[in-house]
C-alpha cells in the first residue's frame, strides 16, 4: 500500500507526526519513491492509511508546502514539486550526458565564498593585465601556489618542475606528441579515458591496451608489452579510475614503477580524481620520480569549465621540453582563470570547496551502493561515478549501449563500456555519473530509472526502450 512504509517511522519517532511528514516526503523524493508532479492521495485517505487524525495530516502537508516540497492546485489536489530528471539540459545540448562531471554544490557556503573571491579578484585587477600574453606555464606565483597544492599528494613538488596549463586534456595532447615517436606505441589500460582515444586517433598514435581486473592495471601485462613492442610511455589513471572506479593498490604501483625504471619507460599519471578520496596510496611519482609526469586539475572536483591543470615534470629538462610542446599546442592558460585559481589556492577557498565536494560525493556514493549494490555496482567512498556490470545477453537484448541511450533520454548520465574500450572487447557495463547539476532528489530518481531499466532488461521483451 502506498505510503504504508511511513507507519513504522511515525510510530517510532519522537517528533510529532505533523513535523515528521515533511521529512518523510523529502526522503521519498531523494530515494526516488516520489517523483516531481506526482499526485498525492487525498488527505482523508492518507490519514486512514497512516492511522492518523485528519487534522494532523493537514498540518503536516501545510508544513511540507511551506518548505516547497508539495503544492496544491484546484482540481488536482496536492502534488509533489521539484525538478524533473528528464528536463532538457540548460545549455540545450546532450553533451553533458556523456561527461563525468562533479556534483555542483551551488548553495553551499564554501561555494558562495568561492564566487565572492573570484569577483573580487577580477574587479581588483587591471583588465589589460589579464588580456596580455604571459609566460607559458603560469606566473611565478601561479607555479608556487600550484606546487604547494600538489605537495599534499606529491611531497617533492617544486615550482621549478611545475607548469600550469589549460586543462588536463591539453597536457595529455602535448605529452603524447612529445613522447611518442613513429613506430612506437603508447601503453594504456584496456578501459581508458575517451579523450585519450581521441588524441591518439588525431595524432596517429598506436595504443597498446593492457588488461585490467577489479583492482586496476595488471603489472605483468605492462612488462610483457615492454618486452615485445617498442613502448614510448605508459598512460594510466590510478585513482578512482574512469570508468571502473578502481584504485590501484600500493603493491601494484611499486611493481609498475619498478618495470618502468628497468625499461626506462616514462609514466603519465593522470590523477584527475585523486583529490576526491580522503586518503590514497602513494603516487607513481613517489616511486619513479625521474620518469613520471604527474597531472592534476580542478575539472573533476570543482568544474569542467575551470580549464586549469597542474603538471609536475620528472626533471627540469623534461619541464622545459614539455613547456615547449604545450606552448605549440595550447599557447597558454587563460590569465583570467589563472588569477582566480591562484587566489582560491592562496586564500584557502579551494580547500574548503574540495572538502564540501568530498562530503557530497560520499553521500552520492553511499546512495549508489544502497540502491544498486545487489546488481554488483562498483563505487569508491568519495567518488561521484560508478561502474555497473551487466550480464552478457544471449539474444542480443539489453546491450549496454542500448540501455545507456535510453537512460540518457531520461537525463541519466550513462555511458556504455564501448566508449572506453581499447582492446575491441568492451565489457557489458555502464558508467553512471551522479554529478553535474543533479540535486539529491534527482539522484534518487536517476537511480530508480536505472533499476527500472535493469528490471525491464530481465523481464521485458524490449530492453531499454522506455
Amino acid at each position: 500500500m502506498p505510503f504504508s512504509h511511513w507507519i513504522h517511522r511515525l510510530r517510532s519517532s519522537q517528533l510529532p507526526a505533523y513535523q515528521l511528514i515533511p521529512e518523510l516526503i523529502a526522503e521519498d523524493l531523494q530515494q526516488g519513491r516520489l517523483a516531481p508532479r506526482e499526485r498525492l492521495p487525498p488527505l482523508r485517505q492518507l490519514a486512514t492509511t497512516l492511522q492518523l487524525n485528519y487534522t494532523t495530516v493537514v498540518r503536516g502537508f501545510a508544513q511540507a508546502r511551506e518548505r516547497g516540497l508539495i503544492a496544491s492546485r484546484p482540481g488536482m489536489g496536492s502534488y509533489v514539486r521539484g525538478s524533473f530528471i528528464g528536463l532538457p539540459l540548460r545549455a540545450g545540448t546532450g553533451a553533458e550526458m556523456t561527461m563525468n562531471l562533479p556534483p555542483e554544490i551551488e548553495d553551499h557556503p564554501a561555494m558562495q565564498r568561492l564566487q565572492e573571491r573570484a569577483a573580487a579578484v577580477i574587479s581588483g585587477t587591471p583588465l589589460h593585465d589579464l588580456m596580455r600574453y604571459q609566460d607559458f606555464g603560469g606566473t611565478a606565483r601561479d607555479r608556487s601556489l600550484a606546487a604547494q597544492w600538489l605537495a599534499q599528494w606529491v611531497p617533492e613538488a617544486t615550482p621549478e618542475r611545475v607548469l600550469v596549463a589549460p586543462g588536463i586534456h591539453g597536457v595529455l595532447l602535448a605529452l603524447t606528441s612529445l613522447l611518442v615517436r613513429p613506430g612506437q606505441s603508447l601503453c594504456v589500460e584496456s578501459m581508458v579515458y575517451p579523450g585519450m582515444k581521441a588524441i591518439a586517433a588525431q595524432l596517429g598514435v598506436q595504443l597498446h591496451p593492457l588488461a585490467m581486473d577489479e583492482q586496476g592495471l595488471l603489472p605483468d601485462e605492462f612488462e610483457a608489452a615492454c618486452r615485445s613492442t617498442p613502448v614510448a610511455a605508459l598512460y594510466l589513471c590510478p585513482n578512482l579510475h574512469n570508468p571502473t572506479t578502481a584504485t590501484l593498490p600500493m603493491r601494484r604501483r611499486e611493481q609498475i614503477a619498478d618495470i618502468a625504471l628497468r625499461y626506462s619507460i616514462p609514466l603519465i599519471e593522470d590523477d584527475a580524481y585523486g583529490m576526491l578520496p580522503a586518503a590514497i596510496p602513494p603516487t607513481l611519482a613517489d616511486y619513479a620520480p625521474g620518469l613520471t609526469y604527474y597531472i592534476s586539475g580542478l575539472s573533476k572536483w570543482l568544474g569542467a569549465g575551470v580549464r586549469t591543470a597542474q603538471v609536475l615534470a620528472p626533471s627540469t629538462a623534461a619541464h622545459q621540453r614539455l613547456a615547449g610542446a604545450l606552448r605549440a599546442t595550447t599557447v597558454m592558460a587563460s590569465p583570467f582563470i589563472n588569477a582566480v585559481v591562484a587566489e582560491w589556492l592562496e586564500q584557502g577557498q579551494a580547500g574548503e570547496v574540495l572538502a564540501a565536494v568530498r562530503a557530497e560525493c560520499g553521500w552520492r556514493s553511499t546512495l549508489m551502493r544502497e540502491r544498486l549494490g545487489r546488481h554488483g555496482v562498483r563505487t569508491q567512498p568519495n567518488g561521484f561515478h560508478a561502474w555497473l556490470p551487466l550480464a552478457v545477453p544471449d539474444d542480443g537484448r539489453c546491450v549496454a549501449s542500448d540501455m545507456a541511450g535510453a537512460l540518457r533520454t531520461l537525463g541519466v548520465a550513462a555511458v556504455a563500456g564501448s566508449a572506453f574500450s581499447t582492446d575491441r572487447q568492451p565489457p557489458e557495463g555502464l558508467r553512471l555519473c551522479l554529478g553535474g547539476a543533479l540535486t539529491r532528489n534527482d539522484c534518487g530518481r536517476a537511480l530508480q530509472a536505472v533499476e527500472d531499466a535493469i528490471e525491464r532488461c530481465r523481464t521485458g521483451p524490449s530492453s531499454a526502450a522506455g
